[in-house]
């Protein structure tokens, strides 16, 4: 009885801020024709771009032809999913299916964070950090995308096969919950999860290849994106236009894109950046030797670090991937990247700074403009290399664990699963 009074106190206050702050989110996103919170452009992505999308899918076909269709074919069942609840405007249905997916990683992250050796921070971060991008997320759709990473790696413990699955779904919705199962132990749990993971990805991909025409079409459109504004070689072009740069800023590929000299060459070095984030990647993977409990948490995280980083694009959004990933991270003991979960955090917050709130003047180019996107990704960037980092050490020499610590996790895969024999 004492122990369920100790570990319902901080359930009820973890309900009791995400009722709270989500009501605040609702609110903002009410009162989102306000200017300091986008004029209602946060909001319009739904309304008008989601909902001119849903009536193409209604048809059974994929938007072909359109610059701002970029996402594989598993985001047209997330797009056409508020058409299941007819009785509300698909707006009202998108949130309402948002703010359900939203819950249900709260619940997730708590369930775990209360078993033994576990904790309850992950689900705080989540909750408490959510809010920090204002009503976004709610206008998004990148929450659902991020429930199906988080229930790819906290599936991982007890059940590799299901972990794969979940991450497959994930990859087809949005490519980079691809990346959630990089840091599997070796041996069976590596070939249970990746082998499950391809043939739901293959299975699910036939399907909506039957369902619908042109599942692929997303493929031109993605390849022709060029450098966003929020990007780190956008933030360095945008800097360069106070030293003569005479370049201009274009709305095209659904964002605020840089267009003029050397841009080309930018977008050129960030997907070369991309590759060998990936084989920094691979170079861990083959040489990582102690694997414990978080390391597939923290791989993920670091993974996900790497890829937004050298990306062309980094959008608001981006950062609730990265808050699901640090959340499943601080849910376990073994974790070596609370640290980077706090940079994550600042990031997060700066991140509403630039977008909505001071838009126009990065858009313009103006120094607060400039040095405010140059902090967001200054964070980014040092949680990344900071991420990895300890990623690398805590892989390549065991971490000497307290013995009040040295819990086994449930689901912990069995140690000779784990060095590979």
């Amino acid at each position: 009885m004492n122990r369920l009074r100790v570990t319902s106190g901080p359930v009820l206050a973890l309900v009791a801020g995400w009722l709270a702050t989500r009501a605040l989110m609702l609110g903002l996103l009410v009162l989102g024709s306000a200017h300091v919170l986008g004029g209602g452009s946060v909001s319009r992505e739904v309304w008008r771009l989601y909902f001119h999308w849903y009536g193409v899918l209604s048809q059974g076909t994929f938007p072909t032809h359109d610059t701002l269709w970029q996402y594989p074919p598993g985001a047209g069942l997330v797009l056409l999913a508020p058409g299941l609840l007819p009785w509300l405007s698909y707006f009202e249905a998108f949130v309402l299916l948002t703010l359900v997916a939203d819950a249900a990683v709260t619940v997730a992250l708590a369930v775990a964070g209360r078993r033994t050796g576990r904790s309850l921070r992950g689900a705080a971060l989540w909750a408490g950090g959510l809010p920090l991008l204002l009503h976004m997320p709610l206008a998004r759709y990148d929450v659902q995308v991020t429930a199906l990473g988080v229930a790819a790696l906290l599936a991982l413990g007890r059940s590799p096969r299901t972990a794969g699955v979940f991450g497959a779904l994930g990859a087809v919705v949005k490519v980079w919950p691809a990346l959630v199962l990089l840091g599997v132990s070796r041996g069976r749990a590596t070939r249970s999860a990746w082998s499950w993971a391809t043939a739901a990805a293959c299975a699910s991909l036939a399907v909506l290849a039957l369902l619908f025409a042109n599942p692929f079409a997303f493929l031109r459109e993605q390849g022709g994106r060029g450098v966003q504004l929020e990007s780190l070689g956008g933030t360095a072009l945008n800097l360069a236009r106070h030293a003569g740069w005479s370049g201009t800023v274009r709305y095209q590929y659904g964002s605020m894109e840089l267009v003029g000299p050397h841009v080309h060459t930018v977008a050129t070095a960030s997907l070369a950046l991309t590759a060998a984030a990936f084989a920094l990647l691979v170079v861990w993977r083959l040489r990582a030797r102690h694997f414990s409990p978080a390391t597939p948490y923290d791989a993920a995280l670091a993974a996900v670090l790497l890829f937004t980083v050298t990306s062309r694009v980094i959008s608001p959004q981006y950062l609730i991937w990265l808050l699901g990933l640090a959340a499943v991270c601080l849910t376990s003991r073994h974790t070596r990247q609370r640290p980077v979960a706090v940079l994550i955090l600042l990031a997060t917050g700066m991140s509403t700074l630039v977008f909505p709130v001071s838009y126009g003047a990065v858009i313009d180019g103006t120094w607060p403009g400039c040095l405010l996107i140059l902090a967001r990704n200054a964070l980014l960037l040092a949680a990344a290399v900071l991420s990895f980092v300890r990623l690398w050490q805590s892989t390549r020499t065991p971490a000497k664990v307290p013995a009040s610590r040295a819990l086994p996790e449930p689901g912990r895969v069995p140690d000779r699963a784990l060095t590979g024999s």
